[in-house]
């Protein structure tokens, strides 16, 4: 080996700990400063989700009392939307919804007839899954989307 190959191999070295813990500190500087952000519209593209699945079960539940006079009742649920109830409950049924999606915090949409809002109530009680609640945790129904 020659000088000029010897003198190479030892002046190649690797990062020193403080170049490595200046790297780290900006990663996780970075990170601060964009997670926030990133949970921020997380939470908010779950509320705007749960607005969307409302209004579509809204939307149904008006076609389900054009074709049979009337509303499902509570009991009867979102389910009516699905499966038919019966000929003698609804006489020209359709099926309206594929599926009732859960909400987005994978809880069941909630279903009154009559309401307390209106002829009939579609709610989620949020993140939280608790009736009250602000932000995330706050109440999602069809008399609140706009």
């Amino acid at each position: 080996m020659s000088s000029s190959q010897q003198s190479a191999a030892f002046g190649a070295r690797g990062f020193t700990l403080i170049e490595i813990m200046v790297v780290v500190v900006i990663i996780g500087l970075l990170a601060a400063i964009v997670a926030p952000n990133l949970i921020g519209n997380i939470d908010r593209a779950a509320v705007t989700r749960a607005k969307a699945d409302i209004r579509a079960i809204d939307n149904a539940l008006n076609l389900y009392r054009l074709d049979n006079f009337r509303y499902p009742s509570t009991d009867e649920g979102l389910q009516a939307l699905v499966t038919n109830p019966g000929e003698s409950i609804a006489p020209n049924w359709k099926q309206y919804l594929r599926s009732v999606p859960p909400d987005p915090w994978n809880k069941t949409y909630l279903y009154v007839s009559p309401g307390q809002q209106g002829e009939f109530d579609v709610f989620s009680y949020g993140a939280d899954g608790q009736e009250g609640g602000e932000g995330i945790n706050a109440d999602i129904g069809n008399w609140n989307l706009n």
